[in-house]
């Protein structure tokens, strides 16, 4: 048992506290200690993924309670992945937020950010369901405090309608759990995958029902179609950071689809088999290409690119829906391209808000410092529309070739390459529109903000860029290793064997009943 599987989660729950009590009056020392923090998350979260890089599975027993009785922490190649992935994020959104005076507008933005990691962070290493369920409520508040962060009509009425949305998916969520511990006794993942294999066939349909649910659950939190409504309000209305911290939020649905639908309800299982293929393939496809539409029909440039992100989660659940290891490993390669792209739109859209005054899709004055702002837009339109050089240019053919030997090759292929054209024609209309036609508007004498990205922002949309890059330039290494990734995860026999310490040796579930 390894004690620094918790400190990512113990650092931020601690931290956030400190600096409610400490330093509420210091905006100075509150950034200094949440950049501290943060940087120390890097160091943390690069540690457990190397220590993981060979297969290892870490376990932490708090109160050293063995599972399934006590609550267990696991980290294997994937939430060591998702938790590095996380905390590079939150390094780059961290700086960019202190660079544009963001957390300087309202109460209380470090406690809230180092709040929300802890959520983020304790949802990718928790073992066990329920408290899967107790980190999305952490996050889900946290991530509300974020988004009305300094104020506003719109913001608030976005966050109601997110944490409305999301306490529908919490309450399903419970009716998830209560119908698989009535089932099985427990909510250990890895206990689980042990003992769903031992109901009877003609006693699934309890077990099939909350598979069910939580597929709608986690379907919610992906923002799949049609429970998608939430998402562009919500990431429109949120201030730029927050809306790029929440790029990784998106990806916790699918973390959570790929963990559980891949050892609790394996698509070999017989309780539940062809569960997650009747429906979740088409309505990824659905996902991707309203999402990309919504792309070429926004009249705002943040909503712009919360519909990109839906597209792009749209992507990534074509890739997990055909639940072979090919297609999980091009998914992982996508998520940590479209989380990094995504972030990096709503970085350079909050750049257009504070130079342009506004992010109307209209022909505007020039604004200050548009030579950097449209060469990052340039960029990050290129990584989200899936055009070569970048990663994901990569991430796309990943993606088709998985689907290539499947009976929806035509659907899949049809897609999203007809989807990848859109998206094209979305930004290109939207980079015409707010910088080329910009030098034929005079500037107004007054009224219209000038404000250029400050150096510590471009510094950390630049960061976003470079690690956009280091993902192309890197791409086969980091393919192999979510190859290696994807052949453990359907293989989880020695993350079972981890966690319980005595296999095999468990009651059946109605005898326990």
């Amino acid at each position: 048992m390894t004690h620094w599987l918790i400190a990512p989660i113990i650092l931020p729950a601690l931290l956030a506290p400190f600096i409610v009590l400490a330093a509420r009056y210091h905006i100075t020392i509150q950034r200094a200690f949440s950049v501290s923090g943060v940087m120390a998350q890097v160091v943390l979260a690069a540690a457990l993924a190397w220590q993981t890089s060979d297969g290892t599975v870490l376990l932490y027993q708090l109160g050293d309670w063995a599972a399934p009785f006590g609550i267990v922490l696991v980290g294997d190649q994937l939430s060591t992945l998702m938790v590095l992935l996380t905390a590079v994020l939150s390094l780059f959104v961290l700086l960019y937020a202190i660079g544009s005076n963001c957390d300087n507008l309202g109460k209380h933005f470090h406690p809230l950010f180092q709040f929300q990691l802890m959520g983020i962070l304790g949802a990718f290493l928790t073992g066990d369901l329920f408290n899967l369920f107790v980190f999305f409520e952490v996050l889900l508040i946290a991530s509300y405090g974020l988004m009305i962060h300094s104020g506003g009509n719109a913001r608030l009425q976005a966050g109601v309608q997110y944490v409305l949305f999301n306490l529908i998916g919490s309450t399903l969520f419970l009716f998830a759990l209560g119908a698989i511990y009535a089932e099985t006794g427990t909510l250990n993942m890895a206990d689980l995958a042990q003992r769903v294999t031992q109901i009877s066939p003609e006693e699934t349909v309890g077990i099939r029902i909350a598979a069910v649910l939580l597929l709608l659950v986690f379907a919610i939190k992906a923002a799949l179609v049609p429970l998608h409504f939430w998402l562009p309000s919500s990431y429109a209305e949120a201030p730029g950071p927050v809306a790029a911290l929440f790029a990784i939020m998106t990806k916790i649905g699918a973390y959570a689809i790929i963990r559980v639908y891949t050892m609790v309800f394996p698509p070999d299982l017989e309780a539940t088999a062809g569960l997650h293929g009747q429906w979740l393939l088409p309505a990824a496809l659905v996902s991707l290409a309203i999402g990309m539409v919504g792309v070429l029909a926004a009249k705002k440039l943040d909503r712009l690119v919360a519909f990109s992100v839906i597209g792009s989660m749209g992507m990534v659940m074509v890739s997990i829906a055909l639940f072979t290891p090919e297609s999980i490993a091009a998914a992982l390669y996508y998520i940590i391209h479209s989380t990094l792209a995504g972030a990096l739109l709503f970085l350079i859209a909050d750049m257009v808000r504070n130079a342009r005054g506004s992010v109307d899709l209209t022909a505007q004055a020039p604004m200050a410092g548009t030579a950097l702002v449209s060469g990052l837009f340039f960029v990050g339109a290129i990584a989200m529309a899936g055009l070569p050089p970048l990663s994901g240019f990569l991430g796309k053919l990943l993606v088709l070739d998985a689907g290539f030997d499947t009976d929806q090759v035509a659907w899949i292929w049809a897609v999203v390459l007809i989807s990848s054209l859109i998206s094209i024609l979305g930004f290109a209309r939207a980079g015409s529109v707010v910088f080329w036609k910009a030098h034929g508007v005079e500037a107004a004498d007054e009224g219209q903000p000038r404000s250029a990205p400050g150096i510590l922002s471009s510094v950390a949309a630049g960061g976003l860029v470079a690690m956009l890059i280091a993902h192309t330039v890197f791409a086969g290494h980091v393919h192999g290793y979510t190859t290696r990734m994807a052949a453990t995860l359907f293989a989880p026999e020695a993350y079972i064997a981890t966690v319980v310490e005595t296999p095999g040796k468990l009651s059946k579930p109605k005898e326990e009943k």
